[in-house]
């Protein structure tokens, strides 16, 4: 297991505030990211499946960085930056844009148009990848999400990239949902930061040699999430509030959930083509977890 001082620790896979129309609301992305960082996140990742990233080109990526920067949130060891693309070049930009701000890391997502693309595509790509960026490139997680991307970034695949690009690869967020396959990775490259995205298999992994998460519930209860990675130390309540959360679409429902916690129903816009709750689903989810919460408070 990584010491405290060298584990990856807990990032919140921050939520992005949109106001209605589409546009990313500035101030309330503020106030969330100073929220979370001061209940116990190490740090926030912009642009991740929580933040809506795939739907947020460059002018959005640029103001919500220079934001977080402008606040006093410092980039180098605070921010981490979620890549998704489907061409090399967008995710080239999205790249340049957060590492010249001065963001400690990149969450790269493989190229998710093509299906059926074996392992020595996937290579080439990220070759271009690390290589177009050049100097500049670094901490960098590999993003296996394959219920999203339908592309699998398998564990021969990470042995390939972080032999040819040491000490720029240093990690891998695995939101597969299998345990199976969080194990394999661990017995593969367990010297890399092995991240786990579905927070009720996170305390387990911690145990068995992972650094932490990246995560959508760590906008909501960091409090609760810290000791399970820092500790490995279970969480009932962690696991009883991601089923209910699973039980309507997430996004939308992780985002209602933060503006219930703010008490601010401004937070809960989502950009087209997603959806926000209706209000029957939002009552029953905020009732759900004030049960859930009071419980462990109690």
């Amino acid at each position: 297991m990584a010491t405290t001082q060298n584990r990856f620790g807990l990032s919140c896979a921050i939520t992005t505030p949109m106001r209605e129309g589409g546009d990313v609301d500035l101030p309330r992305l503020v106030a969330h990211a100073r929220h979370v960082l001061a209940e116990g996140c190490d740090s926030v990742t912009l642009f991740g499946t929580t933040g809506e990233g795939a739907a947020l080109g460059l002018p959005a990526r640029t103001a919500m960085l220079g934001a977080l920067a402008g606040a006093g949130i410092e980039p180098a060891s605070r921010i981490y930056a979620g890549i998704a693309a489907a061409s090399l070049h967008d995710s080239l930009e999205q790249a340049k844009v957060a590492l010249g701000i001065g963001a400690k890391g990149l969450l790269v997502a493989p190229p998710f148009y093509f299906k059926g693309v074996s392992d020595e595509g996937l290579y080439a790509w990220f070759s271009q990848f690390f290589e177009k960026l050049g100097a500049a490139a670094r901490n960098t997680i590999l993003y296996h999400i394959p219920s999203v991307t339908a592309v699998d970034i398998s564990v021969g695949l990470v042995e390939r990239l972080k032999r040819a690009f040491p000490g720029i690869v240093i990690g891998v967020k695995d939101s597969s949902g299998s345990y199976a396959n969080t194990e394999a990775l661990l017995k593969a490259h367990g010297e890399l930061a092995i991240l786990v995205g579905d927070e009720r298999q996170l305390a387990k992994a911690v145990r068995a040699g992972a650094q932490g998460t990246i995560c959508g519930v760590a906008n909501l209860v960091p409090g609760l999430l810290r000791p399970m990675v820092y500790d490995g130390t279970e969480s009932p309540a962690v696991n009883t509030l991601v089923d209910e959360i699973c039980s309507y679409p997430v996004l939308p429902a992780v985002k209602a959930l933060v503006g219930h916690l703010h008490g601010d129903p401004g937070y809960g816009a989502m950009r087209p083509p997603l959806e926000a709750l209706n209000e029957a689903q939002r009552q029953r989810l905020f009732a759900a977890f004030d049960t859930i919460t009071r419980a462990k408070a109690a």
